[in-house]
This record gives C-alpha cells, structure tokens and sequence, in this order.
C-alpha cells in the first residue's frame, strides 16, 4: 500500500487548553481562558502544514465530556471543515475532575492511522507519556512524528521525557502563538460577586416582580439579605428529585411533554440602575420578592399562576411533524453552536414559523413578558439540554445561561418591556 503524502493533527484538548490555561492565567482551569476555536484550528493548520511540508488531512481533537456528551464547544468544533471530534469520559474523583479514555483514544487512531498509510507526517499536541506505544508504532510504519508543547508556566517540561526523546521533531507553542487564539480572563476581586449579563432582555428578567397568585416568597436569611441577593432557583427537568440534574438525567426525551423546575443558585437583586437600562421600566418589585419561572419541583398546576390563554399556547412538539423533527435535528447537529442565547433564538424561531398566525403569538406572548409559559419554557431548558447546557462540571445549573437561553427567546419574539404588540 502506497503510502500518502499529508499531514494529520491529534491534539490532547485537555492538555493544550490546560497548559494554556497554565501559562496565560497560573491556574490549569480551564475556565480561567477563553477560547476563539476558529481561529485556533486555522492556526493549528497553517502550522502543520508549514513545519511538515504536506497539505493537511484532518485535525483530530480529542477531549472528555460528561457522560460524553457533547458539550458547547464541541458542537462548534466538530462542525468546521477538517476537523473530527473525539470524546472521552470526563469523571469526577476525590473532587477533582478526570478524563477517562481519551490517551486509549488517541493512541488507536495514531497506530490506525500509521498502519493504513494514511499519512506521511502526524502532529502530535499533548504530553501524556501514555501514547509512548503508540508513537513508536506509527514511526516503525515509516510517519513522521511531530511533538508539539506548550510552553510550560514554570519553564521546565510539561511532557513526558520519554515522548520527547522518541519524537522526530520537538516544536514549542510559546506564549506568542497561544494568544493568538486563547485569551486569560480577568480574575474577579476578592469580594467581587458572580458577574451577571447586562444585555436589556437579561436586565429585564432580573427586575421582573413577583407575579400576583403565584405564593407567597420566602423570606430570604439575614446573610442573604446583608449581601443583596435571595435564595433563586436551578431547573429540575421532567420533576426531577431532590439531587437535581438535567433533562438527560431523568430519561424524559428532549422535546417531548414535560416541564421544568427550579431550585438551586443565586440572583442579583435589582439595583435602580439596572431598572434605568429598560426602555420603559418594569414595576418595582415587592420586598424579597422572587421571580419563579416555573414550579419548585417538577410541573405543578397552579391556579392563578398563569392566564387561561398563556395556559393554552401549544409547545414546538405539538406544532412540529415528524419531517419537520427530523430537519430540526438536522440543523441542531450541523449549525447550531450551542450559545444559550443563539439555543433560544433558534428554539422561538421554530415555534413562532409554526404557531398559528392568528391571533398573532407575539401579541399573545407580549403581557406575559418576561415570563414564558410554563410548558413552552420546559421545553425550552430540555432542548437546551442537548447541548451540555445545563449539565456543569461542578454538577450544578449555571444561572447565567438559563437567563440567557430566555433572552435569546424574547430577542427572537421581538417582544421586549414595554415594546408595542401587533407585528
């Protein structure tokens, strides 16, 4: 078999994004960086393809999911050209977090590879001593190896010694390269509080009132109340129990009948600021006042808690046939990246080109602003679920993207406070 003359990118996320994270912010979080992924696979290419000499077949990134469940940046990932997107278990042990089957992962697609000739030359992006085997392997195949680092915090290694030895050629990705796609968040003060969006949909979400018949609020604790926030809420799927977790967890298919809870989290209360931001302000809300989105636990019909009419709006599964479905999942899977607010920009697009125009939704959904219905807004979080959303790391449900996911619905509806109905 005729060997071909390309080149072939495996890149170890964990320790790419983790090194980087290492060099640029002093911590190997992950969450301490932030991303441009586009542009860091073209400069992975560009690279590749000038150190080897050979046009690039494909980049493989391999990284670990929850459940391996694509998450966010995955889905952005695996729909650019060129690129294959690998996952590994991401497991949680003695309270640090643990990628599971991505060196095996890695090593069979290297010795696959070397051994069907697919390639002249490979990159390879990690320093796990683990793929030792598997690079000697491709090299008794006749491939190049390439070893790639990042450069280390500290300015020792960051990778196995063996592996360097082993390799045809050493490349460090010095602090220069890095930042031309991966960027240091700045570390919030000592003091500071969880920053919060301030887009005007989310700013009005924040200073929405307690809607009248829906209980009575809990009063919040001294603490809470001293630092200016109250008990909120996380989002239980389909009457999930007292351990929360997602759509996923409890079995109930995304995009079928079933609501949304939620418990959990914390909110920001108010300030007369934020009110000022709307272009015609929301009522002041009540003393300790807590805007719930749906039931505390699971879908519980509550009278009085919303109109006959919100009640009657049909979900997107009600409006949607099955060719339909099928295209939805289509566009899910090859375009969709996964931001919470695009997730519900998509979600209210399908729904309002399917309600029935008259009368029309927007002047239905209008007095309800900025509460969704209860059943539309179930089925909004569990789709949302497919995209890794509401499954964090640190198993708990992130505040910020469940206002998120709603803003980006009302930004599609075109309904804002205040903004006059009958488009």
């Amino acid at each position: 078999m005729e060997r071909v003359d390309r080149c072939v990118v495996l890149v170890d996320a964990g320790y790419l994004l983790g090194a980087a994270a290492s060099l640029l912010a002093g911590d190997p979080s992950r969450s301490r960086i932030t991303v441009d992924h586009a542009a860091l696979i073209q400069r992975l290419r560009e690279r590749a393809e000038e150190e080897t000499g050979q046009p690039l077949l494909r980049i493989y990134w391999f990284d670990g999911a929850p459940d391996r469940v694509p998450q966010p940046e995955h889905r952005r990932l695996r729909v650019r050209p060129r690129v294959t997107v690998r996952l590994g278990a991401l497991t949680r042990s003695d309270g640090r977090w643990a990628q599971k089957g991505v060196d095996a992962a890695m090593h069979a697609e290297l010795t696959e590879l070397a051994r069907n000739r697919a390639c002249s030359d490979v990159v390879l992006v990690t320093g796990d001593g683990d793929l030792l085997p598997g690079l000697v392997s491709a090299k008794e195949h006749g491939v190049a190896v390439h070893l790639w680092a990042v450069q280390a915090a500290d300015g020792d290694y960051n990778q196995s010694e063996d592996l360097v030895a082993e390799a045809d050629e050493r490349r460090v990705l010095d602090r220069q390269w890095i930042t031309g796609a991966i960027r240091a968040k700045e570390a919030p003060g000592p003091c500071a509080l969880p920053a919060v969006p301030r887009s005007p949909e989310i700013t009005a979400i924040f200073s929405a009132p307690f809607p009248d018949g829906d209980g009575a609020p809990p009063a919040p604790r001294a603490a809470e109340t001293a630092h200016g926030t109250e008990t909120g809420a996380g989002v239980v799927a389909g009457g999930a129990g007292s351990d929360g977790g997602t759509a996923a967890d409890t079995g109930a298919p995304p995009g079928e009948d079933g609501q949304a809870g939620e418990r959990g989290g914390s909110r920001t209360v108010p300030t007369p600021k934020d009110l000022a931001a709307l272009k015609t302000p929301a009522p002041q809300p009540a003393p300790n006042a807590t805007l719930r989105w749906s039931s505390d636990k699971g879908w519980v019909e509550r009278p009085g808690g919303e109109s006959a009419e919100a009640a009657a709006l049909p979900t997107l599964a009600q409006l949607t046939t099955a060719e339909q479905r099928w295209a939805d999942r289509e566009e899910d899977i090859t375009t969709v990246g996964g931001d919470p607010f695009e997730v519900g920009q998509v979600f209210a697009r399908r729904w309002l080109a399917r309600v029935p125009a008259h009368p029309p939704a927007r002047d239905r959904l209008a007095p309800l602003y900025p509460r969704i219905p209860h059943r539309i807004d179930g089925e909004l979080l569990r789709y949302a679920a497919r995209f890794g959303l509401l499954a964090h790391k640190d198993d708990q449900i992130d505040e910020n993207d469940r206002y998120a996911i709603r803003a980006g619905f009302w930004r599609e509806t075109g309904v804002e406070a205040g903004a006059p109905t009958g488009r």
